[in-house]
């Protein structure tokens, strides 16, 4: 039995204390081990815990359960994203909400190329149809390593996907319920040809139903995976306008596809546009134009020539540093194959030469 995942999982699961509180428990006492192994009498005197919370915490119930859940991720061959480890998605650690602990099944290296997240009504009209094919369509033929991110719902997620797939442009659905099921269930066969190369992801364990709180969660997820989010067409109320929210609190660009004054369905994208909330694109190279992929495109370039001239030890750091915002020292031993001491000598040189930066805490980033 995983004892690290044991804790991982048990964590999340301990009623009242959520995403940030989490964060907080590990940094005050220096792991998640920690939080389990630390006596109650210690733990009651944290800072926002309390009697109640390290009751609950000293409650072994939970570490039952995630002893099972553990038993159900080998079976499935799922993969589990804790907040620190190198797989975790970057774009989304930068999100103060963000889960300590996601799942996933599938294909996909969430810290690659661009995220671009299509979402919207779930009555999408023949407008909105057309207009999300044409945009994946031009995407997928101009900007190379793109990922297509939704909600696997009915209407405009599942158009966003399908689109994805149409093009060969891996397609990452984000769900509100345990890797369990597929709900809609109509929509199982979509996401077991997304698996291919693309994701079913979730910060909830087997079992969950995909009850209404967890799609206003879940969109949290979505925002915070991309660079960008797309609205292609939304009411005046609903839940892509949530989701458009949650994207600009994590200063991430929001767009809209603007509508007549009369058309129901465009009245949310109208209202985010006026009100300055998302800009306004009418097609694939408006987006483009905005977020600079181009210009992009050109860096990466003068990078490599930078990366060219680095050995081939050094290069395995910046690869290793690249999966992520910033990574552990222990974490970067074990994905570089470096040994610790000449690992330290490694990092000195490149800090030096001013390609990364050391953290607090015996972490490291790229600069």
């Amino acid at each position: 039995m995983d004892n690290l995942l044991r804790y991982q999982i048990g964590l999340t699961l301990i009623n009242g204390i959520g995403p940030i509180n989490a964060r907080k428990l590990i940094a005050y006492l220096g792991s998640v081990e920690a939080v389990f192994t630390e006596k109650k009498e210690h733990l009651k005197l944290i800072p926002g815990i309390g009697e109640v919370l390290a009751n609950d915490i000293a409650n072994q119930n939970v570490l039952e359960r995630a002893d099972k859940e553990i038993e159900f991720i080998q079976k499935h061959r799922i993969a589990t994203h804790y907040f620190t480890d190198s797989s975790y998605p970057y774009r989304l650690k930068e999100c103060e909400d963000a889960p300590i602990l996601i799942y996933s099944t599938g294909n996909c290296d969430f810290n690659s190329g661009h995220f671009l997240a299509i979402v919207g009504t779930r009555k999408i009209t023949p407008y909105g149809k057309d207009l999300c094919n044409d945009l994946v369509k031009t995407l997928a033929e101009t900007q190379h390593n793109l990922t297509i991110v939704s909600g696997l719902a009915y209407g405009s997620d599942i158009c966003a996907h399908r689109a994805a797939l149409d093009n060969q442009v891996p397609t990452i659905g984000v769900v509100a319920h345990g890797l369990d099921r597929i709900y809609p269930s109509a929509h199982t066969s979509i996401a077991k040809k997304m698996l291919e190369k693309g994701a079913i992801l979730t910060e909830y364990l087997s079992g969950t139903s995909p009850d209404a709180p967890n799609f206003v969660k879940r969109n949290r997820i979505v925002a915070g995976l991309c660079d960008a989010t797309i609205i292609l067409e939304s009411p005046k109320r609903g839940g892509s306008l949530i989701t458009a929210q949650l994207a600009n609190d994590y200063n991430r660009d929001v767009f809209a596809f603007p509508g007549r004054p009369n058309d129901l369905y465009s009245e949310g994208c109208n209202q985010l546009i006026r009100t300055n909330r998302a800009a306004l694109i009418t097609c694939a190279d408006d987006l483009i134009d905005f977020m600079g992929w181009d210009a992009t495109k050109q860096n990466k370039t003068q990078q490599q020539i930078l990366f060219d001239d680095l050995t081939p030890e050094e290069q395995r750091i910046i690869v290793a540093l690249n999966k992520s915002e910033s990574v552990y020292i222990n974490t970067l031993a074990k994905e570089t194959g470096i040994a610790l001491q000449k690992l330290l000598a490694l990092l000195v040189q490149l800090e030096f030469k001013g390609l990364i930066k050391a953290l607090p805490g015996s972490m490291y980033q790229q600069a």
